[in-house]
């Protein structure tokens, strides 16, 4: 035989020679669910080694996974039943303590790159993306709130504004108000394939914001489309994102390597609570090898095309490698 592909395997120095496919801590983003209080680090069942972290105790946490690597943090917050209401005011209340931890983040550690969340779920009574009338989501209604929270989350330092509301047309209504009031350099990953997906729920958990009526369908993508994610990347990359995003991940590789093929901005893929909870469950009946499953999810989602992931794994997974 003239062609033995065996040859490129036969030891570790020459697969990595071969090797076409990186992973480093430079292509992580930890996401991070920050509560009011001090000195708070609550444990999320569904999430084993997953906590929600008072500003304090965040900051060291975001400082210990630098020492291992990991720059970009992207922070949810979870919001007190009581401060909810029909329009997620809270989150555009001055000095809101999420707002405090993106200024204190970007005080103690400058050189992180801190991403946000920009959705009315964690602050809506509702539990939607949106402002809901008579059970049905207000499009433009609320993309003026997301365009306010926007605004005040550059305000207290925000790197990267993450539009995870999949309202349309909200990416182009942020870039305007954003460049309109001198926040030129602040991006937006825009979440332009966010499906309707049933891996979210220990992230509803660790949020406390599940939908209290229906479901996203009518705003988060079906499952069942692939050739629908090229329209809104479409529109996304008009409207002037810097990033385009895929969620979750694991079950729509094809999305991101579809992506991949006709964009040429960045792509981010975000690998959900369920598919980290999955992994972390099967791990602990022994049933599989979780490190491994672990490092082979996220390299599969490099291999699709993903410039940089949003996983639970970061930390673990810059930890191991820095050992």
């Amino acid at each position: 035989m003239l062609s033995r592909p065996r040859r490129n395997r036969k030891n570790d120095a020459i697969r990595s020679m071969a090797r076409e496919t990186s992973l480093g801590p430079q292509h992580l983003i930890y996401p991070l669910f920050v509560t009011d209080g001090k000195k708070i680090k609550e444990p999320i069942h569904s999430m084993p080694g997953i906590f929600r972290y008072s500003t304090d105790l965040l900051l060291k946490e975001a400082e210990e996974c630098m020492r291992y690597g990991i720059r970009a943090f992207c922070l949810f917050p979870r919001i007190e039943e009581k401060l909810k209401d029909k329009t997620g005011s809270f989150s555009l209340r001055k000095n809101n303590f999420y707002l405090r931890t993106i200024s204190a983040l970007k005080k103690e550690l400058p050189e992180a790159v801190i991403m946000t969340d920009v959705a009315l779920d964690p602050y809506s009574s509702d539990g939607h993306d949106g402002i809901v009338e008579d059970g049905k989501i207000l499009n433009d209604r609320t993309v003026e709130v997301l365009v306010k929270m926007a605004l005040v989350q550059a305000e207290a330092g925000a790197d990267i504004i993450g539009p995870s509301d999949m309202m349309d047309g909200r990416v182009k209504a942020i870039r305007e108000a954003l460049d309109k009031k001198g926040f030129q350099d602040v991006s937006i990953m825009s979440y332009t394939a966010k499906y309707a997906s049933g891996f979210y729920g220990p992230f509803r958990d660790a949020l406390d914001s599940a939908p209290k009526f229906g479901d996203k369908k009518t705003y988060q993508m079906d499952p069942a489309n692939a050739r629908e994610a090229l329209r809104e990347a479409k529109l996304d990359e008009e409207e002037g994102a810097d990033f385009l995003m895929v969620k979750p991940a694991l079950s729509y590789l094809d999305v991101i390597s579809k992506l991949k093929d006709i964009t040429t901005l960045p792509l981010a893929a975000y690998n959900v609570s369920g598919e980290y909870a999955m992994v972390k469950a099967a791990g602990m009946k022994g049933w599989i090898d979780e490190k491994k499953v672990r490092d082979e999810i996220l390299l599969s989602i490099r291999r699709a095309g993903a410039s940089v992931i949003l996983s639970y794994f970061a930390k673990e997974w810059a930890r191991d490698q820095a050992r």
